[in-house]
């Protein structure tokens, strides 16, 4: 293929990026929008974003078997065709019944709808936010759209309420070419178990679905191929009402509302992983101090014969636990902050016992700047499940640096598909026997480079924090950032400070 044939593919693929961002951001303020409405009506908008998602869904399902997609869905008597032509108390009835009746169902609607409740007692309100969600053809749009959408209001609900909506969403980018690399088969099950809005899952959905030729395959990719959990009831609805528009799922629901780290895996382990466990160090839980009378917060730890180390970081704790999940020469790519790599104590030995244990043979070091809580510096570590041996399994890591001297933003300059082009060549997924490093002393600028097993462990505490290039941040002022860059984060910064305050403006 030639140079021009590649910038051509590539200019394309950036340029429907953008249009799907473009596209799902003015879906997502047009919608938005209507929530200051509902607000001044006693509607909190945390309340808007899931009736919302319920209507979104109601509208999508329709349109489904509108389609001939769906070979069961939702029952006639409580579908998009009933609420649109209704208005006034029939509305409201039929609305409130709707969420009832399907909250009592089995499956993937009883997960989606359970214990749901309407919250927009104003029937012309409802009528007027159903029309303006009539009006899209929601099941034309690109599936990263849709995610897009849904996460987009969970992003505005988070802003809302001060929380951090960073534990919700792994930028697609990333877990596109990480399902790229990891290549599920339509053979295998695939878990995430802090699945979130189901990312991981439905991008390794897309992956492993068109591969699938027999009736078998295709009935494991329905019924038994995903696999995941997570702690919030609310994002676990999200992620069964993704699962659900993708035909996945049927009279079992493969996402369920648990503690994964809670008990040991037993018997079920799986062919591969994926996942972004929740940012922040330690576990805790609040408790009532009987004497005080005051709430606290107490340290929460995990006593389970199958984890190396006993510790309250969770972090550490998600990565002893998809260890735990996977078969024997299953596999694993999973996003973790930097404490992970450096962390002693508990860090140190699980450290060891993934470099002997396992064959942990890659390392993407992400940027700054691509997850909605500042700051964060994240990795992907990549590894195998092995049997027991005498010898240790890993005798290189290679270590992609993809942070020293890049720039990201979340609007500005966000990260995109095409940024890990170089990373998935690089990787060989193919045969990463076939590796070769970019990285010399006549190339000193290259980002890619292996380490040997002795290497790494003469290193103190076990210490994975692995980084050659010069940091041009840290040198005189001409190898700043360029000015363009400087101007876009101090741009993006004012913009997220005026929204905040118009935010505040909205609720006076």
């Amino acid at each position: 293929m030639s140079n021009v044939t590649v910038s051509k593919t590539k200019n394309l693929a950036t340029s429907q990026e953008t249009q799907n961002l473009a596209t799902s951001q003015e879906i997502v303020s047009r919608v938005w929008n209507y929530a200051h409405v509902l607000r001044d009506d006693g509607v909190g908008y945390g309340d808007y974003v899931e009736q919302i998602t319920y209507l979104i869904f109601l509208k999508m399902a329709f349109e489904r078997a509108e389609a001939g997609l769906d070979d069961g869905g939702v029952p006639s008597q409580y579908d998009w065709s009933h609420l649109v032509k209704l208005d006034g108390d029939a509305l409201e009835n039929q609305y409130r019944h709707t969420l009832e009746n399907l909250g009592k169902t089995g499956g993937m609607l009883g997960t989606i709808f359970r214990k749901a409740q309407n919250k927009i007692q104003d029937p012309a309100k409802l009528e007027r936010l159903i029309k303006m969600i009539d009006k899209e053809s929601w099941s034309t749009l690109p599936s990263d759209v849709k995610g897009d959408i849904y996460e987009g209001l969970l992003e505005r609900n988070a802003q809302d309420v001060k929380g951090g909506a960073g534990q919700y969403f792994t930028p697609r980018a990333l877990i596109d070419a990480m399902v790229e690399v990891m290549q599920p088969k339509p053979t295998d099950t695939v878990a995430d178990p802090a699945c979130g809005t189901g990312g991981f899952l439905l991008s390794a959905y897309e992956h492993m679905a068109p591969n699938a030729q027999s009736k078998k395959e295709k009935k494991h990719l329905k019924n038994d191929a995903l696999r995941g959990n997570d702690i919030v009831d609310s994002v676990v609805r999200l992620c069964a009402m993704n699962l659900y528009l993708h035909g996945i799922g049927g009279d079992t629901c493969p996402i369920v509302t648990q503690d994964a780290l809670a008990k040991e895996v037993g018997a079920h382990k799986v062919d591969m992983v994926l996942a972004n466990p929740p940012f922040g160090k330690k576990s805790s839980i609040t408790v009532m101090n009987e004497k005080t009378g005051k709430a606290e917060a107490e340290k929460l730890t995990y006593e389970r014969e199958d984890f190396w180390a006993t510790t309250s970081n969770k972090q550490l704790n998600f990565v002893q636990h998809i260890a735990n999940m996977l078969k024997v020469n299953g596999k694993a790519a999973v996003v973790l902050p930097d404490n992970v790599l450096f962390e002693g104590g508990a860090g140190e030995t699980i450290r060891k016992n993934l470099l002997e244990r396992t064959h942990l043979h890659t390392l993407l070091r992400l940027p700054t700047g691509i997850f909605y809580a500042n700051g964060v510096k994240a990795n992907v570590l990549f590894f195998d499940a092995k049997p027991a041996s005498k010898e240790p399994w890993t005798q290189e890591l290679w270590v992609y640096d993809y942070r020293t001297n890049v720039h990201k933003t979340l609007k500005q300059n966000p990260l995109k598909k095409s940024d890990f082009d170089e990373f998935i060549e690089l990787y060989h997924p193919e045969d990463i026997s076939q590796r070769k490093a970019t990285w010399s002393e006549e190339t000193p600028e290259g980002r890619w480079r292996a380490y040997r097993y002795d290497e790494l462990m003469a290193r103190d505490k076990t210490n994975l924090d692995i980084f050659w290039l010069r940091d041009q941040s840290l040198e005189d002022s001409e190898n700043l950032p360029a000015p363009e860059i400087l101007a876009a984060e101090v741009v993006e910064q004012l913009e997220a400070a005026l929204e905040e305050f118009r935010q505040m403006e909205g609720a006076l």
